[in-house]
């Protein structure tokens, strides 16, 4: 079992950068909170459009939706991380990644900015962050008076057996 405090890598997932070195992060946003995704990890940027449903699925599962060719699960970021679905109805964001040869929409509010961060301002995930949010995050980045979260990705995607998996490795 993992510390709720270690940052420590995981197979697929790169630690904070080395002290003088810097990390890129795409930023997306649910609300008032940002969170980060290692910019190596993203592979599109898109408008989730024309999703199926999909029987049975886990509530965090949206649909599937046909992305130049491929299939992608979209999966909803604010039902994995415990928060409400959005009160209006605006444009599906998603950010493209992939995981075991398998392509994943991760539905957020907004799409921001890339950020080149050091290891200067990263930092363990805090003690009192909410368990859910804590088995999802590699930690966070102290910016201007808020927190970048950032996202384990592989945590992010792991479903029913290899969620408890991610989160013990």
């Amino acid at each position: 079992m993992m510390a709720a405090n270690s940052n420590v890598a995981r197979p697929g997932e790169t630690a904070a950068a080395p002290v003088g070195e810097t990390i890129d992060y795409v930023t997306v946003s649910l609300g008032d909170e940002t969170f980060g995704l290692p910019i190596d990890r993203v592979h599109d940027v898109f408008i989730a459009t024309n999703l199926t449903d999909v029987p049975l699925a886990p509530p965090e599962i949206k649909g599937l939706l046909n992305l130049r060719g491929r299939v992608v699960t979209a999966i909803c970021l604010r039902r994995r991380l415990g928060l409400p679905d959005r009160d209006s109805e605006g444009r599906n964001m998603a950010v493209g990644l992939e995981l075991g040869g398998e392509a994943y929409g991760l539905l957020v509010d907004q799409v921001g900015e890339v950020m080149k961060l050091s290891a200067d301002t990263y930092g363990p995930n805090p003690v009192h962050m909410d368990a859910r949010w804590r088995n999802v995050s590699r930690g966070v980045h102290r910016l201007d008076g808020r927190l970048l979260i950032v996202l384990d990705v592989d945590a992010v995607l792991a479903f029913g057996d290899e969620r408890t998996t991610a989160s013990a490795a």
